[in-house]
Protein backbone atom coordinates (compact mmCIF):
# COMPACT_ATOMS: atom_id res chain seq x y z
CA UNK A 1 0.00 0.00 0.00
CA UNK A 2 2.82 2.41 0.85
CA UNK A 3 4.34 2.12 -2.65
CA UNK A 4 0.90 2.64 -4.20
CA UNK A 5 0.41 5.86 -2.21
CA UNK A 6 3.89 7.10 -3.07
CA UNK A 7 3.36 6.32 -6.75
CA UNK A 8 0.09 8.24 -6.82
CA UNK A 9 1.71 11.20 -5.05
CA UNK A 10 4.61 11.28 -7.48
CA UNK A 11 2.16 11.37 -10.39
CA UNK A 12 0.92 14.73 -9.08
CA UNK A 13 -2.61 13.62 -8.21
CA UNK A 14 -4.24 15.71 -5.45
CA UNK A 15 -5.23 13.68 -2.41
CA UNK A 16 -7.24 16.42 -0.73
CA UNK A 17 -8.56 19.89 -1.37
CA UNK A 18 -6.26 21.69 1.07
CA UNK A 19 -3.30 19.38 1.72
CA UNK A 20 -1.61 16.14 0.81
CA UNK A 21 -2.49 14.11 3.88
CA UNK A 22 -3.20 10.38 3.85
CA UNK A 23 -4.48 8.57 6.92
CA UNK A 24 -4.17 4.84 7.59
CA UNK A 25 -6.95 3.65 9.94
CA UNK A 26 -6.44 0.34 11.74
CA UNK A 27 -9.61 -0.77 13.54
CA UNK A 28 -9.18 -3.44 16.23
CA UNK A 29 -12.38 -5.49 16.42
CA UNK A 30 -11.15 -7.89 19.11
CA UNK A 31 -13.79 -9.29 21.44
CA UNK A 32 -12.38 -7.76 24.59
CA UNK A 33 -12.49 -4.01 25.19
CA UNK A 34 -8.95 -2.67 25.54
CA UNK A 35 -7.70 0.62 26.93
CA UNK A 36 -9.99 3.54 26.06
CA UNK A 37 -7.00 5.85 25.64
CA UNK A 38 -5.99 3.85 22.57
CA UNK A 39 -9.15 4.86 20.70
CA UNK A 40 -8.50 7.69 18.25
CA UNK A 41 -11.29 10.10 17.30
CA UNK A 42 -9.63 12.91 15.40
CA UNK A 43 -10.97 13.95 11.99
CA UNK A 44 -8.51 13.89 9.10
CA UNK A 45 -8.66 15.20 5.54
CA UNK A 46 -8.12 11.91 3.73
CA UNK A 47 -8.32 8.26 4.77
CA UNK A 48 -6.80 5.62 2.52
CA UNK A 49 -6.99 2.38 4.50
CA UNK A 50 -8.98 0.81 7.30
CA UNK A 51 -8.44 -2.80 8.27
CA UNK A 52 -10.10 -5.28 10.59
CA UNK A 53 -7.84 -8.05 11.92
CA UNK A 54 -9.54 -11.50 11.80
CA UNK A 55 -10.75 -12.70 15.21
CA UNK A 56 -8.43 -15.01 17.11
CA UNK A 57 -7.61 -15.61 20.78
CA UNK A 58 -8.35 -12.35 22.62
CA UNK A 59 -4.95 -12.10 24.29
CA UNK A 60 -3.01 -12.87 21.11
CA UNK A 61 -5.36 -10.56 19.18
CA UNK A 62 -4.37 -7.57 21.30
CA UNK A 63 -0.69 -8.42 20.88
CA UNK A 64 -1.05 -8.91 17.11
CA UNK A 65 -2.94 -5.65 16.68
CA UNK A 66 -0.45 -3.62 18.72
CA UNK A 67 2.54 -5.27 17.04
CA UNK A 68 1.08 -4.65 13.57
CA UNK A 69 0.38 -1.04 14.41
CA UNK A 70 3.79 -0.46 16.04
CA UNK A 71 5.70 -2.24 13.29
CA UNK A 72 4.20 -0.21 10.47
CA UNK A 73 3.75 3.15 12.21
CA UNK A 74 7.30 4.33 11.48
CA UNK A 75 7.12 3.13 7.87
CA UNK A 76 3.82 4.91 7.38
CA UNK A 77 5.10 8.14 8.90
CA UNK A 78 8.19 8.03 6.70
CA UNK A 79 5.85 7.86 3.70
CA UNK A 80 3.84 10.83 5.05
CA UNK A 81 0.91 8.57 5.95
CA UNK A 82 -0.65 9.25 9.33
CA UNK A 83 -1.33 6.04 11.31
CA UNK A 84 -4.48 6.01 13.47
CA UNK A 85 -5.46 3.12 15.74
CA UNK A 86 -9.15 2.86 16.67
CA UNK A 87 -9.68 0.43 19.52
CA UNK A 88 -11.50 -0.23 22.80
CA UNK A 89 -14.94 -0.89 21.30
CA UNK A 90 -14.88 -4.71 21.16
CA UNK A 91 -16.03 -6.85 18.25
CA UNK A 92 -18.90 -4.79 16.86
CA UNK A 93 -18.94 -6.34 13.38
CA UNK A 94 -17.26 -5.77 10.03
CA UNK A 95 -19.36 -2.86 8.77
CA UNK A 96 -19.66 -1.11 12.12
CA UNK A 97 -15.89 -1.35 12.52
CA UNK A 98 -15.36 0.29 9.13
CA UNK A 99 -17.89 2.99 10.07
CA UNK A 100 -15.67 4.06 12.97
CA UNK A 101 -13.08 5.13 10.39
CA UNK A 102 -15.61 6.50 7.89
CA UNK A 103 -17.27 8.79 10.45
CA UNK A 104 -13.89 10.11 11.62
CA UNK A 105 -12.93 11.11 8.10
CA UNK A 106 -13.77 14.18 6.05
CA UNK A 107 -11.83 12.72 3.14
CA UNK A 108 -12.29 13.38 -0.52
CA UNK A 109 -11.68 9.69 -1.20
CA UNK A 110 -11.92 6.71 1.13
CA UNK A 111 -10.45 3.27 0.46
CA UNK A 112 -12.07 0.31 2.20
CA UNK A 113 -9.41 -2.40 2.15
CA UNK A 114 -9.10 -5.84 3.72
CA UNK A 115 -5.83 -6.84 5.40
CA UNK A 116 -5.45 -9.79 2.99
CA UNK A 117 -5.14 -7.51 -0.05
CA UNK A 118 -1.93 -6.41 -1.78
CA UNK A 119 -2.13 -3.43 -4.13
CA UNK A 120 -0.19 -3.07 -7.35
CA UNK A 121 1.91 0.06 -7.05
CA UNK A 122 -0.08 1.90 -9.74
CA UNK A 123 -3.56 0.95 -8.44
CA UNK A 124 -4.25 4.14 -6.53
CA UNK A 125 -2.83 6.30 -9.29
CA UNK A 126 -5.28 4.82 -11.80
CA UNK A 127 -8.18 4.88 -9.36
CA UNK A 128 -7.76 8.46 -8.18
CA UNK A 129 -7.19 9.71 -11.70
CA UNK A 130 -10.44 8.05 -12.83
CA UNK A 131 -12.34 9.55 -9.89
CA UNK A 132 -11.03 13.03 -10.69
CA UNK A 133 -12.04 12.75 -14.34
CA UNK A 134 -15.43 11.06 -13.77
CA UNK A 135 -17.45 12.88 -11.15
CA UNK A 136 -20.40 10.49 -11.42
CA UNK A 137 -18.27 7.58 -10.20
CA UNK A 138 -18.84 6.88 -6.49
CA UNK A 139 -17.15 3.47 -6.18
CA UNK A 140 -14.38 1.70 -8.08
CA UNK A 141 -13.72 -2.04 -8.05
CA UNK A 142 -10.39 -3.53 -9.26
CA UNK A 143 -9.19 -6.51 -11.24
CA UNK A 144 -8.18 -9.23 -8.75
CA UNK A 145 -6.19 -12.43 -8.51
CA UNK A 146 -5.47 -14.72 -5.57
CA UNK A 147 -1.90 -15.32 -4.42
CA UNK A 148 -1.57 -18.28 -6.78
CA UNK A 149 -2.43 -16.13 -9.79
CA UNK A 150 -5.98 -17.43 -10.23
CA UNK A 151 -8.51 -14.87 -11.38
CA UNK A 152 -11.07 -13.55 -8.88
CA UNK A 153 -14.28 -11.81 -9.95
CA UNK A 154 -15.22 -9.07 -7.50
CA UNK A 155 -18.15 -7.57 -9.42
CA UNK A 156 -21.50 -9.31 -9.10
CA UNK A 157 -25.04 -9.23 -10.38
CA UNK A 158 -27.92 -9.24 -7.90
CA UNK A 159 -27.91 -12.80 -6.53
CA UNK A 160 -30.67 -15.36 -6.30
CA UNK A 161 -30.99 -17.85 -3.45
CA UNK A 162 -30.04 -20.58 -5.92
CA UNK A 163 -26.90 -18.70 -6.93
CA UNK A 164 -25.67 -18.30 -3.36
CA UNK A 165 -26.39 -21.92 -2.51
CA UNK A 166 -24.59 -23.23 -5.58
CA UNK A 167 -21.60 -20.97 -5.11
CA UNK A 168 -21.14 -21.48 -1.39
CA UNK A 169 -22.30 -24.96 -0.53
CA UNK A 170 -22.07 -27.35 -3.49
CA UNK A 171 -19.14 -29.50 -4.70
CA UNK A 172 -17.31 -28.80 -7.94
CA UNK A 173 -19.22 -31.38 -10.05
CA UNK A 174 -22.52 -29.70 -9.20
CA UNK A 175 -21.09 -26.24 -9.83
CA UNK A 176 -19.96 -27.37 -13.27
CA UNK A 177 -23.56 -28.10 -14.23
CA UNK A 178 -24.41 -24.45 -13.51
CA UNK A 179 -21.26 -22.98 -15.04
CA UNK A 180 -23.06 -20.39 -17.17
CA UNK A 181 -25.35 -19.37 -14.31
CA UNK A 182 -22.42 -18.76 -11.96
CA UNK A 183 -20.32 -17.04 -14.63
CA UNK A 184 -23.17 -14.62 -15.28
CA UNK A 185 -23.43 -13.86 -11.55
CA UNK A 186 -19.68 -13.13 -11.38
CA UNK A 187 -19.88 -10.91 -14.48
CA UNK A 188 -17.05 -12.81 -16.13
CA UNK A 189 -17.87 -11.16 -19.44
CA UNK A 190 -16.52 -7.79 -18.30
CA UNK A 191 -13.67 -6.58 -20.53
CA UNK A 192 -10.23 -6.07 -19.00
CA UNK A 193 -9.07 -3.40 -21.44
CA UNK A 194 -11.47 -0.62 -20.42
CA UNK A 195 -13.70 0.51 -17.53
CA UNK A 196 -17.29 -0.74 -17.20
CA UNK A 197 -19.90 1.47 -15.52
CA UNK A 198 -23.15 0.62 -13.71
CA UNK A 199 -21.84 -2.43 -11.87
CA UNK A 200 -24.61 -3.62 -9.50
CA UNK A 201 -22.48 -5.02 -6.64
CA UNK A 202 -18.78 -4.85 -5.71
CA UNK A 203 -16.77 -6.88 -3.21
CA UNK A 204 -15.94 -5.18 0.08
CA UNK A 205 -12.32 -6.38 0.04
CA UNK A 206 -11.43 -3.26 -2.01
CA UNK A 207 -13.77 -0.33 -2.49
CA UNK A 208 -12.33 3.01 -3.57
CA UNK A 209 -15.18 5.37 -2.72
CA UNK A 210 -15.96 9.03 -3.08
CA UNK A 211 -15.90 10.22 0.51
CA UNK A 212 -18.95 12.51 0.47
CA UNK A 213 -21.10 9.82 -1.18
CA UNK A 214 -20.01 7.26 1.40
CA UNK A 215 -20.84 9.60 4.28
CA UNK A 216 -24.14 10.63 2.68
CA UNK A 217 -25.46 7.07 3.03
CA UNK A 218 -23.92 6.75 6.53
CA UNK A 219 -21.47 4.06 5.48
CA UNK A 220 -22.23 0.42 6.13
CA UNK A 221 -25.48 -0.77 7.66
CA UNK A 222 -24.29 -1.94 11.13
CA UNK A 223 -27.10 -4.51 11.33
CA UNK A 224 -24.97 -6.76 9.11
CA UNK A 225 -22.46 -8.22 11.55
CA UNK A 226 -20.62 -10.11 8.82
CA UNK A 227 -21.42 -10.93 5.16
CA UNK A 228 -23.60 -8.99 2.69
CA UNK A 229 -22.70 -5.60 4.17
CA UNK A 230 -20.78 -4.90 0.94
CA UNK A 231 -23.76 -5.98 -1.20
CA UNK A 232 -26.04 -3.63 0.73
CA UNK A 233 -23.52 -0.77 0.56
CA UNK A 234 -23.08 -1.25 -3.19
CA UNK A 235 -26.80 -1.03 -3.88
CA UNK A 236 -27.24 2.07 -1.73
CA UNK A 237 -24.18 3.79 -3.21
CA UNK A 238 -25.42 2.89 -6.67
CA UNK A 239 -28.45 5.10 -6.10
CA UNK A 240 -26.16 8.13 -5.67
CA UNK A 241 -23.84 7.58 -8.63
CA UNK A 242 -22.01 4.99 -10.71
CA UNK A 243 -20.21 1.85 -9.57
CA UNK A 244 -17.34 1.14 -11.94
CA UNK A 245 -15.13 -1.85 -12.67
CA UNK A 246 -11.69 -0.38 -13.35
CA UNK A 247 -9.31 -3.18 -14.46
CA UNK A 248 -6.35 -0.80 -14.56
CA UNK A 249 -6.47 -1.05 -10.77
CA UNK A 250 -4.98 -4.42 -9.85
CA UNK A 251 -4.82 -6.29 -6.55
CA UNK A 252 -4.01 -9.70 -5.09
CA UNK A 253 -6.54 -11.01 -2.60
CA UNK A 254 -6.81 -14.02 -0.32
CA UNK A 255 -10.03 -14.96 1.45
CA UNK A 256 -13.55 -16.14 0.72
CA UNK A 257 -14.69 -19.77 1.14
CA UNK A 258 -17.43 -19.18 3.70
CA UNK A 259 -18.54 -22.81 3.91
CA UNK A 260 -15.04 -23.89 4.92
CA UNK A 261 -14.93 -21.55 7.91
CA UNK A 262 -17.27 -23.57 10.11
CA UNK A 263 -20.85 -23.56 11.32
CA UNK A 264 -20.63 -20.16 13.00
CA UNK A 265 -19.73 -18.46 9.72
CA UNK A 266 -22.42 -20.38 7.87
CA UNK A 267 -24.98 -19.19 10.44
CA UNK A 268 -23.77 -15.58 10.08
CA UNK A 269 -23.94 -15.92 6.29
CA UNK A 270 -27.54 -17.17 6.36
CA UNK A 271 -28.66 -14.52 8.84
CA UNK A 272 -27.15 -11.72 6.75
CA UNK A 273 -28.58 -13.20 3.55
CA UNK A 274 -32.07 -13.13 5.07
CA UNK A 275 -31.60 -9.49 6.04
CA UNK A 276 -30.31 -8.61 2.57
CA UNK A 277 -33.20 -10.24 0.70
CA UNK A 278 -35.79 -8.88 3.12
CA UNK A 279 -34.38 -5.38 2.58
CA UNK A 280 -33.72 -5.37 -1.16
CA UNK A 281 -36.07 -8.01 -2.50
CA UNK A 282 -36.14 -11.78 -2.93
CA UNK A 283 -35.06 -13.70 -6.00
CA UNK A 284 -35.20 -17.48 -5.67
CA UNK A 285 -34.02 -18.86 -9.01
CA UNK A 286 -32.99 -16.02 -11.32
CA UNK A 287 -30.41 -13.26 -10.88
CA UNK A 288 -32.24 -9.96 -10.87
CA UNK A 289 -31.12 -7.08 -13.06
CA UNK A 290 -30.57 -3.86 -11.09
CA UNK A 291 -28.79 -1.88 -13.81
CA UNK A 292 -27.22 -2.35 -17.21
CA UNK A 293 -23.41 -2.45 -17.15
CA UNK A 294 -21.84 -0.40 -19.94
CA UNK A 295 -18.22 -0.37 -21.07
CA UNK A 296 -16.53 2.91 -21.94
Amino acid sequence: MISAVQNARESGLPFADNDDSVVFYLVDNSGKVIKPDEAVGRRESVSLKQSTIPKQNVRSKQIITKEVFTEFADLLKAAAIQPKLIAGHGNIGYGAGHNMAITRSSSRFHLILNPDVILHQTSLQHGLNYMLQNQQAVLLSPRAEDFQGNRQYLCKRYPSVLTLFLRGFTPAPIKSLFRKHLARYEMRELPDDRPTEHIPIASGCFMLCRGDALRRINGFDPRYFLYFEDFDLSLRLGRTGRLVYLPAMRIKHGGGHTAGKGLKHIALFIRSALRFFNTHGWSIMHQRETSSATSQ
